[in-house]
């Protein structure tokens, strides 16, 4: 049957290269890899793969997932803290659903990851911008704005933040802050829902300790997904918590119904780790996205010398200063017409705010259309500055 319906979420448009979307480079994807996996799972566990699941996910990717946490971070994971999910905002949505009532304020990083604002929204909870400055959220001021929420009757129940390789920063929370935002949380009775989906995409050195191993039981959940390390078509994460919150998200209707989250890609995600093959693929992802942000930075730094080109340590993006008096509305339907695009800043703030900055992403692009993205970027810039 012929359909004219789309397969894919990306939408080409000719002529522009678009940096907007955070999407992998296709040759990123391990087409032939996940392939050998699926073949190898079905062998395995044979009915096992295609019959209902447990609800808190398959032993097997339990086991492995919770092993490979203790090498990716400093604190300790066991398998009673972790839950299988559908991606990390099928996370963030089953947090909310547990923990947010309508009515509750949700306290959000400044910029924060603009696709968490409507899942948290949409559980009928207002959302509020955090202080933050250079070095990101400050926790001090944070729990002054808590205080006087709560003060006012106002019940605050999530903070949610992406600390390590920010989308759309690309920065890390300092540590003194990390330890500073989990003592806030805890003497405040908010529970932070930390976004770490970019911590294994790190080109340099070691990623920074989540706050969830800072915790040590305070209240931090921490979600994770293979989307970016592996592929977003899996749509395959993980939340990790307290066990008697993984148990109350376990006897939420829809995963009571359902019989686990996506058990049959989550058995394959499994064999794929067991077999030494994520590692691998990981390996690759890292030094193809690590040569990915040197060739933007580079373009970057070469057709706009007079902007301070930040070259973040992991994840997929470069959060770009734009010159005194651009603002990103208007710079874009020049881009686009010179044929890029981006975000604009303001698209990862809840209220006023980032619209001297803009969002550009590099894992989507390969190098050559890198350099030359940078160049009409550049080239959009100066007709916008003069005009």
């Amino acid at each position: 049957m012929d359909s004219d319906a789309p397969i894919v979420q990306f939408v080409d448009r000719p002529g522009i290269l678009d940096l907007g979307w955070g999407h992998p480079i296709p040759a990123a994807l391990p087409v032939a890899e996940w392939s050998a996996a699926t073949e190898a799972a079905l062998r395995d566990f044979g009915w096992q793969m295609l019959t209902y699941g447990h609800a808190s996910g398959p032993g097997p990717i339990l086991d492995w997932l919770t092993e490979h946490l203790l090498q990716t971070d400093a604190g300790r994971t066991r398998v009673a803290e972790t839950f299988v999910t559908g991606g990390a905002s099928h996370a963030l949505d089953l947090v909310a659903a547990l923990l947010v009532r309508p009515g509750d304020v949700v306290v959000v990083d400044s910029p924060t990851y603009h696709l968490a604002l409507p899942i948290l929204s949409g559980h009928g909870a207002e959302i509020v911008g955090a202080p933050a400055d250079h070095r990101g959220i400050d926790p001090a001021a944070t729990a002054d704005l808590i205080a006087i929420l709560q003060a006012r009757g106002r019940r605050v129940p999530l903070l949610y933040i992406v600390p390590t390789f920010a989308n759309p920063t690309g920065r890390n929370l300092p540590d003194d802050r990390r330890e500073a935002l989990v003592e806030m949380a805890a003497g405040s009775g908010v529970t932070i829902v930390e976004d770490d989906t970019y911590r294994e995409l790190v080109y340099a050195e070691t990623a920074p300790a989540s706050l969830w191993s800072i915790a040590d039981g305070r209240p931090v959940v921490r979600i994770g997904s293979f989307a970016k390390t592996v592929a977003p078509g899996l749509r395959l994460g993980w939340l990790n918590a307290a066990p008697d919150v993984i148990d109350a998200i376990a006897q939420l209707g829809y995963v009571d119904s359902g019989g686990g989250v996506n058990h049959s890609v989550a058995l394959t995600m499994a064999t794929f780790g067991i077999s030494g093959a994520y590692d691998v693929h990981l390996d690759r992802v890292r030094q193809l996205y690590a040569g990915h942000r040197d060739v933007l930075v580079a373009a970057l730094q070469v057709a706009l010398p007079e902007i301070e080109i930040e070259s973040p340590s992991g994840g997929w993006f470069l959060w770009l200063p734009l010159p005194a008096d651009l603002v990103a509305g208007r710079l874009l339907p020049i881009a686009e017409r010179s044929g890029v695009s981006f975000m604009e800043g303001t698209a990862f703030y809840k209220s006023a705010g980032g619209e001297d900055h803009i969002r550009l992403a590099f894992s989507h692009l390969g190098p050559p259309d890198l350099v030359e993205a940078a160049h009409r970027l550049a080239s959009a810039i100066t007709q916008a500055s003069i005009t």
